[in-house]
C-alpha cells in the first residue's frame, strides 16, 4: 500500500550582507570585516488554503522570505546577531518565519558561497555542508552489450559532504573548513584519474562512488550525514551509511493558469514558465551491476508522464 502524497513548497531569497566572525582566531579571515552573497532556502509544508486560494503558497512563501531577509539585505549582520554564522543566521531566519506565522517549516537553509551553506532540518538539526569538484574518467563493466556508459568516458564530478554540526548552545561547530581538510587527501586521489583503477571502485557507478567516500570518511569525521554524488548536473545520488537515493533531474516548458485566483490576480491568467523537475529513487544497491536503477531507465519510465508535461497547458 502505497503512502499518501506530500507536498513541499520551496522559497529561496538572496540578500547581499557584511559581517565577521568574532568568535574566530584573529588569524582566519572570516574574522575580519568582510561580505557574502548569501541566499536563503526555504521547504514548508503548507496546507492547501493557508495562502487564501489553490496555487497561491508558493508566492505567499516567496514573500514571507524575501520580507525575514529584508532586514539583513545590504546591512552589518553583527547588528542583528552578535556571532553571524551560516547556522546563526538560518536560525534567526528560521525564528522570524514562524513569527510571521509560516506554518510546516521542515527546512531552513543558508548559503554563504556558492560552495558552502548550512541547513537546519525539520527537528532544528544543523547541518553543514561543503561542494566540492575533481574531474575524472570511469566505465561501468557491468553494465549491457551497447551501453554508452560501457564505454571509456569521463565527468566533472561534484561531491557534496553534509555534517550534523548541532551546535546547541555553542557559536562555532563543524565548519567548511573542517570539511575541506576532510576531504583534501582524497580528493587528490579522485581528481584527474581513471576512477576504476583505485581499490573498491572497479565499477564506478554513483552509488558506489558515494559509498567509497562514505566508507573512508566517516571513521574519520563521525559527524558526517551523508554524502551527495553529482556525476553530472542532472543526475546523482545520495548515501547516509544505509540508503542510497538516486535522482534524474528534467525540464519542460508548459502554460498554465490559477483558476481560483481572484480576477485582478495577474495570475488568474494564461501564462508561463519554465519548469524543472527532480524524480527521486529510494531503492537497494544491485551489488553486481553496481546502481540501484538505471538513470536512463528513470527517465524512460517518467517519458510517458514527460510528454503530457512539456509544452502542455497544465491546468487544461
Amino acid at each position: 500500500m502505497s503512502s499518501p502524497a506530500v507536498c513541499y513548497t520551496l522559497a529561496s531569497a538572496p540578500f547581499e550582507a557584511a559581517c565577521r566572525i568574532p568568535t574566530l582566531p584573529a588569524t582566519h579571515p572570516a574574522s575580519r570585516l568582510h561580505g557574502h552573497s548569501y541566499a536563503a532556502r526555504v521547504r514548508a509544508r503548507l496546507p492547501a488554503d493557508w495562502a487564501g486560494f489553490a496555487g497561491a503558497g508558493l508566492g505567499t512563501l516567496r514573500e514571507c522570505l524575501g520580507a525575514a531577509v529584508a532586514p539583513l539585505d545590504y546591512a552589518y549582520l553583527n547588528d542583528h546577531l552578535p556571532v553571524p554564522t551560516d547556522e546563526n543566521l538560518a536560525r534567526w531566519l528560521r525564528k522570524a518565519l514562524a513569527g510571521a506565522g509560516v506554518p510546516g517549516l521542515e527546512s531552513l537553509g543558508i548559503r554563504s558561497t556558492p560552495d558552502a551553506g548550512v541547513d537546519l532540518d525539520a527537528d532544528g538539526r544543523a547541518h553543514v555542508w561543503r561542494r566540492f569538484r575533481f574531474e575524472a574518467a570511469h566505465w561501468l563493466p557491468k553494465v549491457p552489450p551497447g551501453h554508452p556508459c560501457g564505454r571509456l568516458h569521463g565527468h566533472g564530478f561534484e561531491v557534496v559532504l553534509h555534517a550534523n554540526q548541532d551546535l546547541g548552545s555553542a557559536d562555532m561547530g563543524i565548519d567548511q573548513d573542517g570539511l575541506a581538510v576532510l576531504w583534501a587527501p582524497l580528493g587528490a586521489k579522485l581528481d584527474h584519474a581513471c576512477l576504476n583503477d583505485l581499490p573498491g571502485l572497479d565499477c564506478p557507478t554513483s552509488e558506489v562512488l558515494a559509498r567509497w567516500i562514505w566508507q573512508r570518511l566517516k571513521p574519520r569525521q563521525p559527524e558526517l550525514s551523508w554524502v551527495t554524488v553529482f556525476e553530472t548536473v542532472t543526475a546523482g545520488c545520495q548515501y547516509d551509511g544505509e540508503h542510497f537515493r538516486i535522482w534524474k533531474e528534467q525540464r519542460f516548458e508548459a502554460a498554465t493558469r490559477l483558476s481560483r485566483a481572484p480576477k485582478n490576480d495577474r495570475r488568474a491568467g494564461l501564462h508561463g514558465h519554465s519548469y524543472a523537475i527532480r524524480l527521486h529513487v529510494d531503492a537497494p544497491l544491485d551489488e553486481v551491476l553496481g546502481w540501484t536503477v538505471d538513470f536512463g531507465d528513470v527517465k524512460a519510465r517518467f517519458a510517458p508522464v514527460y510528454d503530457r508535461l512539456d509544452h502542455q497547458r497544465l491546468d487544461a
